[in-house]
């Protein structure tokens, strides 16, 4: 069998802070070099995971599920180690989902989430770690010329992730980069230890460092050609092909070696398509099925007794009308096993409208439930309004059920907390979301890191039709004379190709207008989490939509 390699270092969109490579285009990518497995490692966060195993999923390639660290460092705390942590099986993946939480909630620092070293300790199983290479621990202390410190380090890691623990060797060109190799080769000799070669990739081809160091560029406020800017990168941290970095290491054949043996050492199932509601106390002596019947029953005929009159002589067949519908629907929501859902939903709505907190009547297909009328969770009569159940919950499409619940907006952080004190702190959490780079604001950003005048980016941006979802590729069809000054004006030029990689990449992390995720357990079993450098904004690293793939339910 032919010698291969496995990129165990890479850096998506998602890092936020840097990174260009595309989930999507990334696995294609490892699927055109022939590749069995590829790690992603976003910086601090786990954003990308579960697109990333869903992209996976198919192709032939193995994902292997890790995380780049920052780790403290007592005598610089504004310089932190980096730390690769990958997991190894899905005791490690809870493990690193922790940690990387741990890093947002408790060990926000000098503008980075920095790890602590006893929350490794305690959680060390079913992880493999790599050493950070020039900017890990053991280079740090052996580049400053401390060998017995870098010894001393080592061992620390060796004892903590017994036979799991690797030296991270680079060639990407940098400064630091040989000097750590060789003496990273010398001291895993003394002390037995494997060597990994990674070349940190940013970027998919070598043509797209340009752009990723506008990207860098963007983030950072600063122009491409500003002296004090800080060149982190090289144009040789692409997805390099196994036979490029076959020879690249070809005097270390083992560093080559082992990246295939740790993908083949890490297998993580993370369990995708399953909804997993938390429990809604119920009365002894009855199932949730059960009660969920009743209470539907009892708000039926307090509503019924309210719009109905016993005078009408139509009383009893419109009486029926609403108890075969409200049986159908019943039927439908128990065989789908969503009761615990409408039961949770109702609690929370009906807690609020008794604290003063307006509730909006309902909105989108939820109001075609009789039953979330009966609960209360709409006030819109479906059968007055002739409106279908089947819009709303289907047996043929499972799908988790989305009420559009409206709060005011003033009082819906206190609905939010009693959600959070009737189920637990540690299992109630907000959405993340993300904001991209769109048409018109990447183009001003890539006027300005290129050193472009005002009045040009201003005069390209004003060019780009204003409208929703409008991308560069759309404003070129749409608008003749943007597509006459792009050919006229070469520094338009300039800006317009550069804006091209960067339209739509990920630029920060947000919150969610609506929805909160409840799960049975602690979030952090089903998804990281994130919040602001103050702690503050709590919300799950998955996305609305991933996080419903990872199993949660979006309330």
């Amino acid at each position: 069998m032919s010698q291969t390699f496995v990129h165990l270092r890479v850096h998506s969109e998602y890092s936020m802070v840097d990174g260009l490579v595309r989930v999507k285009p990334l696995v294609k990518r490892a699927v055109e070099l022939g590749m069995p497995a590829v790690g992603l490692t976003e910086q601090s966060n786990m954003f990308s995971l579960v697109r990333f195993y869903k992209a996976t999923t198919g192709a032939g390639v193995k994902p292997v599920i890790g995380a780049d660290l920052w780790l403290e460092n007592p005598d610089e705390p504004e310089n932190p180690f980096r730390l690769t942590l990958l997991a190894r099986d899905n005791e490690g993946y809870l493990n690193l989902t922790e940690i990387v939480s741990l890093g947002y909630t408790e060990g926000q620092r000098h503008g980075k989430p920095i790890v602590q070293r006893p929350w490794l300790e305690s959680r060390s199983g079913g992880l493999i770690a790599m050493s950070g290479a020039k900017m890990g621990d053991v280079c740090k202390a052996l580049l400053a010329g401390k060998p017995e410190l870098a010894k001393a380090r080592a061992q620390y890691w060796m004892n903590l992730y017994p036979g799991s623990y690797y030296l991270e060797l680079q060639r990407t060109g940098r400064s630091g980069d040989e000097d750590c190799l060789h003496m990273s080769v010398e001291l895993a000799q003394n002390l037995g230890l494997p060597v990994v070669a990674t070349n940190d990739v940013h970027f998919l081809e070598a043509d797209d460092f340009e752009a990723h160091e506008a990207r860098v560029c963007i983030g950072e406020s600063r122009a491409l050609d500003d002296p004090r800017r800080d060149h982190r990168f090289s144009d040789q941290q692409y997805f390099r092909s196994a036979e490029e970095m076959i020879e690249l290491f070809s005097d270390i054949p083992e560093a080559v070696q082992n990246t295939v043996e740790i993908a083949r050492r890490c297998s993580v199932t993370v369990r995708m398509g399953e909804y997993f509601l938390p429990n809604y106390p119920i009365p002894d002596g009855m199932t949730i099925d059960e009660y969920f019947r009743k209470v539907s029953e009892d708000g039926l005929e307090d509503r019924l007794a309210k719009t109905l009159s016993k005078d009408d002589p139509e009383y009893d067949s419109k009486r029926d009308a609403y108890y075969v519908r409200l049986n159908f629907e019943l039927d439908i929501i128990i065989q789908m096993g969503f009761p615990g859902y409408f039961l949770i939903v109702m609690d929370f709505i009906k807690w609020a409208k008794q604290n003063g907190v307006p509730v909006g009547p309902g909105r989108g297909s939820g109001a075609g439930s009789l039953v979330a009328y009966s609960q209360l969770i709409t006030d819109l009569d479906p059968l007055e309004y002739d409106l279908l159940f089947e819009r709303f919950l289907n047996p043929e499409r499972v799908s988790m059920p989305d009420f559009d619940v409206d709060f005011c907006m003033e009082g819906r952080d206190r609905v939010i907390a009693y959600v959070a004190e009737k189920y637990g702190r540690e299992a109630v959490s907000q959405i993340i979301t993300f904001g991209t780079m769109a048409a018109k604001a990447v183009v001003r950003d890539v006027a300005r890191v290129q050193g472009k005048s005002y009045g040009l980016a201003d005069k390209l941006s004003k060019m780009i039709p204003f409208e929703v979802g409008m991308t560069l590729g759309k404003a070129i069809e749409q608008e003749p004379t943007l597509k006459e000054f792009l050919e006229q004006d070469e520094e338009a030029q300039e800006i317009w190709e550069m804006a091209l990689k960067l339209e739509g990449v990920c630029r920060n992390a947000g919150k969610h207008a609506g929805g909160v995720v409840i799960a049975p357990t602690k979030i952090t079993d089903f998804s990281p989490l994130y919040c602001d450098d103050e702690g503050g904004s709590l919300v799950t690293q998955f996305d609305k939509n991933d996080v419903e793939d990872a199993g949660l339910v979006k309330f």
